[in-house]
């Protein structure tokens, strides 16, 4: 028995609806992709952005456009990337100041962090280093804290701004340390570490991929990180726990991030080559050299991490009373 014109039919359009996300997969992307890091150029974010742009860039054959959108606690550039057309040719350089601290820190940031968002995947954990300029009298972070309590409100510490990851991770120093220190916020990552280099500002709190050269470079003391273990190139720096301060666990992160409705298999695609790229050889010892440690989750696992830390930070920003200035 011979199938009838619409069976044919009906079978044309089954096998046509079945190919598309297999061609959507093959054929994207099919122009440059914005990278939205909502920073200035130069800091960490900065860095990583341009890291794994140039790696996805050589496997799509497409440029990865890497675009600074600084400004108010990293929310511009979070709230245009929330804002962009869902297609896949607009990103976001995520991290903990755009998904766990800013939404928290401003009463209307712009964007919702959990569902304005598809989540891609973690690419870093970053952990905190503290840094001081070498001219202060401080060489362990107990003596630090015990500078600081002989001078309350005297000593600065630096950030990329209010809301940034170096002010959050500043302020939580600040709470558990319990002394009073001052913030000094700087138009992005970059232009705080120089104050602090300078001595225009006498700390910071900072991911190790920001400040790391500079430490390596002596231009800054580092004091403690926020690490398991000591740092393998560079022993001296004992961790918080070793240093008396067990509590502070506090660890920078980034990510990626795509506009919600963003099509599953562009957005599958993107974090299979990113938990690729994350895995390299090249990629895990450019990451070794900026005290940082790669990870490459997938989509289901990023977005219980996002919420949790979400949930985690907007407990404790309530708690500590911070609010954008």
């Amino acid at each position: 028995m011979r199938p009838s014109t619409l069976t044919l039919h009906l079978l044309a359009a089954w096998l046509t609806l079945n190919a598309l996300p297999a061609f959507a997969q093959t054929s994207y992307p099919a122009k440059p992709v914005r990278l939205i890091v909502p920073y200035p150029p130069g800091g960490g974010n900065d860095t990583l952005a341009r890291i794994f742009g140039q790696k996805l860039t050589e496997t799509f054959g497409q440029q990865i456009v890497v675009e600074n959108r600084p400004g108010a606690g990293t929310t511009i550039g979070t709230t245009f990337a929330a804002r962009a057309a869902p297609d896949g040719y607009t990103l976001l350089l995520s991290s903990i100041a755009t998904h766990a601290f800013s939404p928290h820190l401003y009463a209307k940031p712009g964007y919702d962090a959990l569902r304005d968002f598809a989540p891609v995947t973690l690419l870093v954990i970053a952990p905190t280093l503290l840094v001081v300029n070498p001219a202060l009298p401080a060489n362990s972070l107990k003596e630090l804290i015990a500078l600081a309590k002989r001078r309350p409100g005297q000593l600065e510490f630096a950030s990329a701004g209010t809301g940034s990851s170096a002010h959050m991770l500043g302020e939580t120093f600040k709470s558990l340390a319990k002394i009073d220190i001052v913030q000094i916020p700087y138009k992005g990552g970059a232009p705080a570490i120089v104050g602090t280099i300078s001595g225009e500002a006498q700390m910071m709190a900072d991911p190790a991929a920001s400040v790391l050269p500079h430490v390596k470079s002596g231009r800054l003391r580092a004091l403690a990180i926020a690490r398991a273990a000591r740092l393998p190139d560079l022993p001296q720096i004992p961790t918080f726990a070793e240093a008396g301060m067990p509590e502070y666990t506090a660890s920078a992160w980034y990510s990626v991030h795509a506009p919600a409705k963003t099509p599953g298999d562009i957005v599958a695609r993107l974090n299979r080559e990113l938990v690729r790229i994350v895995n390299l050889p090249d990629i895990k010892e450019r990451l070794k050299d900026l005290g940082s440690d790669g990870v490459g989750n997938t989509q289901e696992e990023f977005g219980r991490f996002v919420a949790d830390e979400h949930a985690k930070y907007g407990k404790l920003i309530k708690a500590m009373g911070v609010k954008p200035e």
